[in-house]
């Protein structure tokens, strides 16, 4: 191990590191510009055996930053044993896990340690970006000093990407599971901490993590999953729910997660298309198994209605079902417009209204009395499966605003309304519309430089899907008002052929033009 200090840190950041040579630049950037100071936090660096000048360029940047230490050990094959090597090396009073591929904000430490103290929080979450991943939604809705599983969807966030006491680890040895199965080690140890936590916060009112998924497909999570070992590691992971919560709703609501997640989303849409039918068989055969020997009805009487039909069919083999669904949900979209916007100094006024679409049709529901069911391209689906009276009802609209740089996403403050629109053929489909007046300058905490791209967010009878409105938001400081500018769909083109195309053959066809 190299470089040490005398002082016990703050935090403690632990980052299992294999084989990721400059990729790792950006995260030792974000530490080196932390707000906390240096002398208080500390980053451990497990280096998992690597093959190339991972190892050096640590030590190299240890040897010149002292709050920043190495451990090297023989590669191990799984970020398990580099994050509990981390743990027993770490002197924080919180520990923080971050993967050597992503990065942290500026202020992230800082403020999770503040959170942590002035709630004397166990684990406390911050709000995530995703870069070519998606990140938990719901959650980062708000600010939330007090979570739990049963009033907020904790459930929805188990990566381990989090900051945990350091004593509150230790007291219940929570460890990330090492050798097999390897998959979904941080589920097993993640919700093992919500239950045993005393209190857990979320901070929603700054984006702490930033999550990435690498351009070239590596890291030894890429793999593509074996199902056998995938869904041993998903049944030790039900199997820490079950010794901890007694059978009924909140375990009910629990198990449904993966149901939903690990389960039901591997067979649907173009996910499901684009695998092989050999894999999929195989996923389809762990799923029927796992849904008949290990969930009670109320787990997939409480999905949203789509994945109750999903959960029915894999329950009954219904292969060739599930794949006439999964093409059907391929095409599937939201559509948004803008009815009016208007700003005026830094209030910003906006009407939409937005529809879910699979191909150019609308997404269809018949009624029969006061029964709203859809209407999926598939035979044989009872009724009471198809009922979606309630799901309409709970539907919303939210307008959503997304950075284009950092990925941030924050969600504006909007009323919305959904009324259901009769078509030709006697069938009719939902239509929402919401309406949103926002100070923009305070959006974000206030900070709102640069530029935001508004889009839609439709959740509907169990689809949850965004649509691009043609509104960027600019603002050429933190608080300044803003500009909103209109992004056309010929505009976008336009932009998306320059990123393709090299400089030099569009100002030769620019040439060609002007001769």
């Amino acid at each position: 191990m190299t470089g040490d200090t005398s002082a016990p840190p703050k935090v403690s950041v632990v980052v299992p590191a294999y084989n990721c040579g400059p990729r790792i630049g950006r995260l030792v950037d974000s530490l080196l510009k932390q707000s906390l100071p240096a002398a208080e936090f500390e980053a451990v660096f497990v280096d998992d055996g690597s093959t190339d000048d991972t190892g050096a360029r640590l030590d190299a940047l240890a040897a010149t930053h002292p709050h920043l230490r190495v451990v090297h050990i023989e590669n191990s094959g799984w970020p398990s044993r580099p994050r509990n090597v981390g743990v027993a090396h770490a002197r924080g009073e919180y520990v923080m896990f971050v993967d050597d591929d992503d990065w942290l904000g500026v202020e992230a430490l800082e403020r999770l340690y503040d959170t942590a103290t002035t709630h004397h929080a166990d684990v406390v979450i911050g709000r995530m970006a995703g870069h070519g991943r998606g990140v938990p939604r719901e959650l980062f809705r708000r600010n939330r000093f007090d979570a739990t599983l049963e009033n907020a969807p904790l459930i929805d966030s188990l990566t381990c990407h989090k900051m945990f006491r350091r004593a509150f680890l230790d007291e219940h040895e929570l460890r990330f599971p090492e050798g097999w199965p390897r998959r979904l080690e941080d589920h097993r140890m993640v919700v093992r901490a919500y239950l045993l936590s005393k209190r857990t916060c979320v901070l929603s009112d700054y984006t702490c993590y930033h999550h990435t998924r690498r351009d070239d497909g590596g890291g030894v999570t890429a793999v593509e999953m074996d199902p056998a070992e995938y869904y041993a590691a998903l049944r030790e992971a039900l199997d820490v729910v079950d010794a901890h919560v007694e059978p009924g709703r909140l375990r009910d609501r629990l198990h449904r997660r993966w149901l939903r997640n690990e389960m039901l989303n591997r067979l649907r849409g173009r996910r499901m298309l684009e695998a092989s039918p050999q894999w999929v068989a195989q996923v389809a055969a762990e799923v029927r198994d796992i849904i008949r020997e290990r969930f009670a009805p109320g787990v997939a009487a409480g999905l949203p209605p789509m994945l109750r039909i999903l959960a029915h069919l894999a329950a009954e083999d219904r292969l060739a079902d599930l794949r006439g669904l999964a093409r059907w949900e391929a095409a599937l979209h939201a559509t948004a417009r803008v009815e009016r916007y208007e700003l005026s100094g830094t209030t910003l006024t906006l009407a939409v209204r937005a529809w879910l679409e699979s191909g150019r049709r609308p997404v269809r529901v018949s009624l029969e009395g006061d029964v709203n069911l859809l209407l999926p391209p598939v035979d044989g689906i009872a009724p009471e499966l198809r009922d979606v009276t309630k799901a309409l009802r709970g539907g919303r609209l939210d307008v959503v605003a997304r950075h284009e740089e950092t990925k941030e996403e924050v969600f504006l403050p909007v009323e919305f309304t959904v009324e259901r629109v009769a078509g030709p053929d006697g069938t009719g489909h939902a239509v929402h519309r919401a309406t949103m007046t926002v100070d923009y300058s305070t959006v974000n905490g206030g900070r709102t430089a640069g530029a935001w791209r508004l889009k839609t967010r439709v959740t509907s009878m169990g689809w949850m899907l965004d649509a691009a409105l043609p509104l960027v938001v600019h603002c050429a400081a933190d608080g300044a008002p803003p500009r909103v500018l209109e992004d056309s769909l010929l505009t976008r083109l336009r932009r998306s052929v320059r990123q393709r195309v090299p400089d030099e053959l569009v100002a030769l066809a620019k040439g060609g033009r002007r001769g």
